[in-house]
């Protein structure tokens, strides 16, 4: 699997607000928070491309679903299922 990111580019500082609790109980459970963030930040931008790649190309996607519902696939004549 491609990494979205580098994982090797330099970590910058960065103010950010936790609610409390979760952060008193990932001290407590000694959760990398750094570590926590970029990976569920991972995780997010890959669903948002995601969504975008959909939105970006779902008229191409209908049109091909519309020919092969017509038309079918290349392959039909050929297999044996």
């Amino acid at each position: 699997m491609t990494a979205i990111y580098n994982p090797n580019a330099p970590k910058k500082s960065a103010n950010l607000s936790i609610n409390s609790d979760l952060l008193q109980q990932a001290k407590e459970l000694k959760i990398n928070l750094s570590k926590s963030l970029e990976e569920a930040l991972a995780e997010k931008i890959i669903e948002q491309k995601e969504r975008m790649w959909l939105r970006e190309n779902q008229s191409a996607i209908d049109d091909y679903n519309q020919r092969v519902q017509k038309l079918g696939v290349f392959s039909n004549g050929l297999r044996r299922f």
